[in-house]
C-alpha cells in the first residue's frame, strides 16, 4: 500500500515506519523537519505542519491510508489543546484529500476499568502517570469521542496500546481487545512498541476495526 505516516520520528511512529517498510509498503512520512528522517528505499519524506489541515491534505493526497502517531510532545506546555488541534487537522486534511482510511494511535486512558469509568479518570492513573502526561491522555480520550461522532466521511480506527507500553523486541505475539483495560496475571497488560506496530499494520492490511477502537496487548 501507499501509506502516509505521521509521527515517524516518535516512539510508536518510528516502530510503525520500520514495520511498514519491512512489509514493502510505500511510506510517505510527513515531517515538520524532514532532515530528521534518513532517506531509505520505500520512504518519501514530505515537509508539512500537521496542525494545518491544508498542508496535511496536500501531503497525503494520492495515498491509500493515513496512519497517525501524532503527539506534540509530552513536555509541550499546551499539550491538551495541541494534541486535539493536530489530531483534528489530520482528520480534516485526510477528508479534504479524499483519503478515507485513517488509523490514529491514541492512549490507554480512554479504556474502561468498570462500566462508565475510564482509566484516565481514576485516582490510580493520576497518581502513577507523570503530571505532564495526563493532559495528553485526556486529549486522546476526547479525540476518540469526537471520532465516534464522525458522520461517515472517514473509515477511522482508534488504537489504544496496552497500558504498559514499553521498548522491546518484536515477538509477533499479541492480542486484540475492545474497550476494556486488558489485564494479565492480575496486572495491567503491556506490549512493546514493535509489537504494537505489527498489530496496527495487521489491522491496516486486513481492513479490520473500521469505525471502532481496539486495544493491542501481549
Amino acid at each position: 500500500m501507499n501509506v502516509a505516516l505521521i509521527g515517524a520520528t516518535g516512539f510508536v511512529g518510528a516502530a510503525l515506519l520500520e514495520e511498514l517498510l519491512a512489509r514493502d509498503h510505500q511510506v510517505r512520512a510527513l515531517a515538520r523537519t524532514p532532515s530528521k528522517l534518513t532517506a531509505r528505499a520505500g520512504l518519501a519524506v514530505v515537509q508539512a505542519d500537521v496542525l494545518d489541515a491544508a498542508q496535511v491534505a496536500k501531503a497525503v493526497a494520492g495515498t491509500e491510508a493515513v496512519v497517525s502517531a501524532f503527539n506534540p510532545g509530552w513536555e509541550h506546555p499546551d499539550l491538551y489543546n495541541q494534541f486535539l488541534a493536530g489530531s483534528q487537522a489530520i482528520a480534516a486534511g485526510a477528508k479534504q484529500a479524499g483519503v478515507k482510511r485513517l488509523i490514529a494511535v491514541g492512549g490507554a486512558g480512554s479504556l474502561f476499568v468498570a462500566p462508565g469509568v475510564q482509566l484516565v479518570d481514576t485516582p490510580e492513573f493520576k497518581n502513577h502517570v507523570p503530571a505532564n502526561v495526563v493532559p495528553g491522555a485526556q486529549a486522546a480520550r476526547d479525540e476518540l469521542t469526537r471520532l465516534q461522532k464522525e458522520e461517515g466521511a472517514l473509515d477511522w480506527t482508534f488504537v489504544s496500546p496496552a497500558p504498559m507500553l514499553a521498548p522491546g523486541e518484536r515477538t509477533g505475539r499479541y492480542q486484540f481487545g475492545g474497550d476494556a483495560v486488558p489485564m494479565k496475571d492480575g496486572q495491567l497488560a503491556g506490549i512493546t512498541a514493535a509489537d504494537l506496530a505489527a498489530a496496527i499494520v495487521d489491522v491496516l492490511e486486513q481492513g479490520r476495526y473500521v469505525r471502532e477502537r481496539f486495544v493491542a496487548f501481549s
